[in-house]
């Protein structure tokens, strides 16, 4: 089934990564805005308690600290809904982009996941050439090498999720690379895409991100995503 190819960034990852930002602003500009209203709060306090009887705080000068006061509580007030808007916001997204799961999809990762025993690598030759794909666990050792006859432009391997003794492994999330030969021979890394199955979607550390498996990636990453099948 061919993958239908999304813009370099989609309008999902673009929202995700604003909200995100967003988020960590105002939350952050929310927890000084609180210290400083607290801060202020005792200085009016400890101002009133030690007035001079004789020469009490000016009127005027008293009033323009109520208001500064008033308009601390109305700025906290209101960073505090929008906090409460941009996390009913993010909810949306989780749930709207949970319409991925259980579609086939293209990422741009240095890491597979093996789903099922089998894990896809897409990539791109310069000539008719042979390839190395090389297969490493999260130790960064090397489990499985396969030399591929590969065509001028996209290529397709798939990986049974055996190793190098033929011992079949667990499924899960592991490193790949892809290794050509520049015009001199010496060795060239290729650019390349995995593709899965998306399996959930998570809020975490304020960005929406996509699982396929046991890999996890920002949205900003996927590049396909294919068409879902009809009923």
């Amino acid at each position: 089934m061919a993958l239908a190819p999304t813009q370099a960034t989609s309008p999902t990852a673009t929202t995700a990564t604003a909200t995100a930002t967003a988020t960590a602003t105002g939350r952050n500009a929310l927890s000084t805005l609180s210290g400083n209203f607290q801060t202020f709060l005792t200085l009016l306090m400890t101002q009133l308690q030690n007035q001079d009887p004789t020469a009490p705080l000016d009127t005027n000068e008293f009033t323009s600290q109520l208001v500064q006061f008033a308009s601390v509580e109305q700025q906290i007030a209101t960073n505090r809904s929008l906090s409460q808007l941009i996390d009913l916001t993010q909810s949306g997204q989780v749930l709207q982009s949970s319409a991925m799961v259980g579609r086939r999809v293209e990422v741009a990762s240095d890491r597979l996941a093996l789903q099922n025993g089998t894990a896809t690598v897409k990539f791109t030759a310069p000539t008719d050439a042979p390839v190395t794909v090389i297969v490493t666990n999260s130790a960064g050792v090397k489990v499985a090498e396969q030399l591929v006859q590969a065509n001028t432009g996209s290529n397709q391997w798939t990986w049974n999720g055996r190793n190098s003794s033929g011992t079949q492994l667990r499924d899960g999330a592991y490193g790949v690379v892809v290794i050509g030969s520049n015009a001199d021979g010496s060795a060239k890394a290729l650019p390349f895409t995995v593709l899965g199955t998306a399996t959930g979607v998570e809020q975490k550390d304020n960005a929406i991100k996509l699982q396929i498996g046991s890999l996890t990636v920002d949205f900003d990453k996927v590049k396909a995503v294919a068409p879902a099948t009809a009923n």
